[in-house]
């Protein structure tokens, strides 16, 4: 300015000091402006680096790539090559202006784009979805892609599960074939599943069907007990036969049918009656809601056969049965279900004998003849002496009969 101030003088060099007043003026308003400009989040660029996970918005369609508004100082693109789990109708449903969640795979190519993946974004967001559900114990669903030797292999977006033949309930363990074959069926169905493993950093995710199962048969167990009264008759399917029994589902919780529940005549072991995948009808006797156990009965949905044997039966009659049991001092015999009556080893004949066995056999069927009948005490006596002696007496059984 001095130097200036030296040159110019008169009115010319004040008009030279004016000018370059201005100046500086507009350089500090101009300095100003950008400060404000570059202090406003809308003007602030991110700076990404590989393996952000951001949501951009679709500037252009190509028919090999897509360009993307990530924020970054150039848009991103994202090449065919990274966009695989994207099917025909995913990428015709695209539009400009749509967002889509992309992965910075390179924060800058030679151009001074960002090289972005639809396929990583969604793998990474399933991997975190996947931790979500197994820190919260949630069921998810998978739908079964392949298999191998040892289990199923399922697809969640763009993350690959393994499900151990041993955590599916519908896989057989008996020989390596029949397994195959049932895995083999299972290819492109939807399974539940509950994530028991999970190691991002190995690449590693173990599921189990069985587990899943088991978690929604106990939900639907707790609301089952809940909405149930005893004394209703519900209808269920036969799912497992034991010694003691049959386990019947209801709907979603299992109830056992005790031996002595399933039928009013005299049943040995269940398999004589029932086998699994038997449709039955059955009667609520208890709910144990602690114990969460439910016991019911099939041949309470049925009339007892003893109150109508006063109507259906008379002294003196003949009747055809099956002998069921032997005993010491007689053989059993089934009349119908559920009514059985009793040959005493003395009404067997004329002549004396040490065991029913030299008489009668289990399974054979016999005529007899009724010469006692006890409904109230549930007791029938029978005769194998067809024809009614002189001086027999017939009517209702004494007490100590067997």
């Amino acid at each position: 300015m001095e130097e200036l101030n030296g040159i110019a003088t008169g009115s010319q060099g004040a008009q030279v000091r004016e000018e370059i007043m201005d100046h500086e003026i507009d350089e500090a308003e101009e300095r100003a402006l950008m400060e404000q400009f570059l202090r406003d989040p809308a003007h602030d660029y991110r700076n990404l680096k590989y393996g952000d996970t951001v949501d951009g918005k679709i500037m252009r369609i190509d028919r090999d790539e897509l360009l993307v508004d990530i924020g970054a100082k150039a848009e991103g693109v994202v090449p065919l090559r990274e966009m695989q789990s994207l099917d025909t109708a995913d990428r015709g449903a695209l539009q400009i202006g749509d967002t889509l969640l992309v992965f910075v795979v390179q924060s800058e190519d030679k151009e001074g784009r960002a090289v972005l993946s639809v396929d990583k974004a969604r793998q990474e967001k399933s991997w975190r979805n996947l931790q979500l559900a197994h820190d919260n114990n949630e069921v998810i669903f998978a739908r079964v892609v392949n298999y191998n030797k040892g289990g199923l292999l399922v697809n969640l977006d763009g993350v690959r599960g393994f499900v151990p033949a041993s955590q599916v309930s519908g896989i057989s363990r008996g020989p390596d074939t029949q397994k195959q074959s049932d895995m083999a069926r299972m290819v492109n169905t939807d399974l539940p599943l509950k994530v028991i493993e999970i190691n991002r950093t190995r690449n590693r995710l173990i599921l189990s069907e069985r587990q899943a199962v088991q978690e929604s048969r106990e939900q639907k167990k707790d609301e089952l007990l809940s909405a149930l009264r005893e004394g209703e008759t519900r209808t269920g399917v036969v799912n497992s036969v034991c010694d003691f029994g049959a386990f019947v589902d209801i709907g979603g919780a299992d109830g056992l049918v005790h031996l002595s529940e399933i039928s009013w005549s005299r049943v040995k072991h269940p398999n004589e009656v029932l086998k699994v995948g038997d449709q039955v009808q059955v009667h609520i006797l208890n709910i144990d809601q602690d114990r969460k156990r439910i016991a019911l009965s099939i041949k309470r949905t049925q009339s007892e056969p003893w109150s109508r044997v006063g109507e259906r039966y008379q002294l003196g009659e003949i009747i055809e049965g099956t002998v069921t049991q032997l005993a010491s001092f007689g053989a059993f015999v089934r009349i119908e279900d559920g009514i059985e009556g009793l040959i005493h080893i003395s009404e067997m004949g004329d002549e004396r004998i040490q065991h029913p066995r030299e008489v009668v056999a289990e399974g054979q069927v016999i005529q007899a003849r009724i010469i006692r009948i006890d409904p109230a005490r549930k007791r029938m006596g029978l005769s194998l002496r067809l024809t009614h002696e002189e001086g027999e007496s017939e009517g209702a059984a004494s007490d100590d009969e067997a």
